[in-house]
């Protein structure tokens, strides 16, 4: 149950007031083309932004531990095979996934999986409450995680289920159910409302974006803050559940799994959190669609290289609708914004099957119909935390110039537990055409908060941190600018313009096709009425970084490196 069931009806209203008088003024401002006085948020025109580091709150827990599966949130609490974890998950302006759970998952040394044809995927739905004039049917499946190793317990899905409606409508609200109508077995009523269609004046209202959740206490702080925020739609930048800090048993979930299980002979998990976490969100994900990304706390690696079954399975996402032939890198369309999801686990070379379906994305985008250009990955190309530093400088060789060319706006990532936002960069310069990279891996897992910075006295790490669980190693020293020579520069360096210590989520509403705003919420502040944490009006100059945006590149070069093999040969590229 949410927190603030009293005041969800008045922030709501207040945000859409809030929305609509910034969307008037930014409108007549843009029209009457006259000078203004800075506004109280600033913009990324008025940067790039001196460095700034709020520190710790020492008065804070660095973290909590996960939420037991007795818990209300995280327990089963339909019978038989009635639905449950509920998702909606964007396939098109003008279609959605839904997908759910029926049955029980087994646990145990020997588990036997169910057929996945025993329980239909139905979805009856509507433009009115209770009169469902349409219905669509999809697949279902189930999967496997097995470790053949002795004392290792296997495990065996429930039933999962996809069903895409088609042919909807654009912003139209819809009422559905979902289940097998022939047991009978369908869900209550849920009820979702699509996506304006794809144009410079079309934006949805306010998209969450969340990193790193796990299920502790503080991420049901995280996600109640971000529920009371009100979100049309979920961005989640990777490591979900983090199932693979616990034994195949349960038990008591680690902060480091590592130390805890040094003899495990795999890394194990236990799959049963995945189906916690699908009940913790399904509150939300029943009635706005979460898009997800793969983090490395999704890998969970099985013999014969099989890596990625939970997240795969459970998760539908428009991979073919936009021309992906994979289901961890995507793209898809919210309103006037295109979204590319990349794969940092997956095979990112210039030669490779993801770098030319990047490419041909990029290439097939009307500017003039979705303005707005927002990409998303798990682990930070930029990052002065000591955690994870430099640890992805490969993918960032392979396709940071790819995406400047094309005139990405924003970036959003996670990885690294705690929030940090950079000033316009292009490799490690200063460039007012740049993206605006920001972290936001600090949803609240078991993990704890990141507290250590690479510019930090005695915390710079070594080229032999930092190694990427999946793909090769470019660790390199800076070659000019102030860190020249240097693995770390010796303070924050100048294109992180703000960073802190802290859980929280992040809603990013575009106004127009030039305005959007971006406001961090730390968790400290859920109880403080309209508190941020940070907040920046994130501007686009399409008319000065687009021009050229096929032809021309910065040569500027701010650093050399070696690549090495990953440590784990067992994850390298298919």
């Amino acid at each position: 149950m949410n927190q603030y069931p009293h005041r969800i009806q008045h922030k709501t209203m207040k945000m859409k007031m809030a929305s609509t008088i910034i969307v008037l003024v930014i409108n007549i401002f843009t029209s009457m083309k006259v000078a203004v006085a800075v506004p109280p948020i600033p913009t990324t025109l008025d940067g790039p932004f001196e460095p700034v580091t709020r520190r710790f709150d020492s008065s804070l827990r660095k973290g909590s531990d996960d939420l037991p599966m007795t818990n209300p949130r995280l327990r089963k609490n339909v019978t038989s095979n009635f639905p449950e974890q509920i998702a909606l998950a964007i396939s098109s302006p003008t279609s959605m996934w839904i997908s759910w759970v029926t049955g029980d998952a087994q646990i145990g040394l020997n588990v036997t999986p169910v057929d996945p044809a025993s329980v239909k995927s139905e979805v009856w739905y509507g433009k009115e409450s209770g009169k469902y004039t349409s219905v669509a049917k999809g697949d279902s499946l189930v999967y496997n995680q097995f470790y053949p190793f002795e004392g290792l317990w296997n495990y065996t899905s429930g039933i999962i289920h996809h069903v895409k409606l088609k042919g909807l409508e654009p912003g139209i609200r819809y009422y559905y159910k979902c289940g097998d109508s022939s047991i009978p077995a369908m869900s209550q009523e849920h009820v979702f409302e699509t996506f304006p269609r794809p144009s410079p004046n079309n934006y949805p209202s306010r998209i969450a974006v969340i990193g790193d959740l796990g299920l502790t206490s503080n991420s049901s702080t995280t996600i109640d803050h971000l529920t009371y925020n009100d979100p049309s739609m979920i961005v989640m930048v990777g490591d979900l559940t983090y199932a693979n800090q616990y034994l195949t048993t349960g038990g008591k979930g680690a902060s480091c799994y590592s130390c805890a299980f040094p003899d495990a002979p795999i890394r194990e998990t236990y799959q049963p959190r995945w189906d916690a976490w699908g009940r913790f969100m399904e509150p939300l994900t029943s009635k706005i669609p979460m898009m997800v990304i793969e983090g490395n706390h999704e890998i969970e690696p099985q013999v014969d290289g099989i890596t990625f079954k939970s997240y795969l399975t459970r998760f539908a996402v428009p991979a073919e609708e936009s021309g992906s032939k994979s289901n961890l890198y995507y793209s898809f369309d919210a309103g006037g914004i295109h979204f590319i999801m990349l794969g940092a686990y997956a095979d990112y070379n210039s030669t490779g099957a993801q770098f030319a379906w990047l490419k041909q994305d990029l290439q097939s985008l009307d500017r003039s119909v979705t303005p707005w250009l927002v990409a998303a990955w798990h682990p930070p190309w930029y990052n002065s935390y000591a955690s994870h530093y430099q640890e992805f400088e490969c993918m960032r060789f392979e396709m940071e110039a790819l995406l400047y060319q094309y005139g990405v706006d924003i970036v959003f990532y996670g990885h690294v537990h705690a929030y940090e936002r950079m000033n316009r960069v292009y490799n490690y310069t200063l460039d007012k055409c740049g993206p605006v990279y920001i972290i936001v891996g600090d949803g609240g897992n078991i993990e704890k908060v990141d507290v250590d910075h690479a510019d930090d006295s005695g915390k710079c790490p070594s080229p032999g941190d930092n190694i990427p669980e999946i793909g090769p190693v470019c660790h390199s020293n800076f070659s000019s600018g102030p860190a020249k020579g240097n693995f770390c520069w010796s303070k924050q360096p100048e294109w992180s313009a703000f960073r802190e210590s802290s859980f929280g989520h992040g809603i990013l509403e575009v106004v127009n096709s030039t305005y959007a705003l971006w406001t961090w919420h730390r968790n400290q502040d859920s109880y403080k009425e309209d508190a941020v944490g940070d907040q920046i009006y994130i501007v686009r100059q399409p008319e000065l970084c687009l021009k050229d945006s096929k032809s021309q590149l910065p040569t500027h070069q701010t650093s050399s490196f070696s690549a090495a093999p990953s440590r784990l040969s067992l994850l390298a590229w298919n």
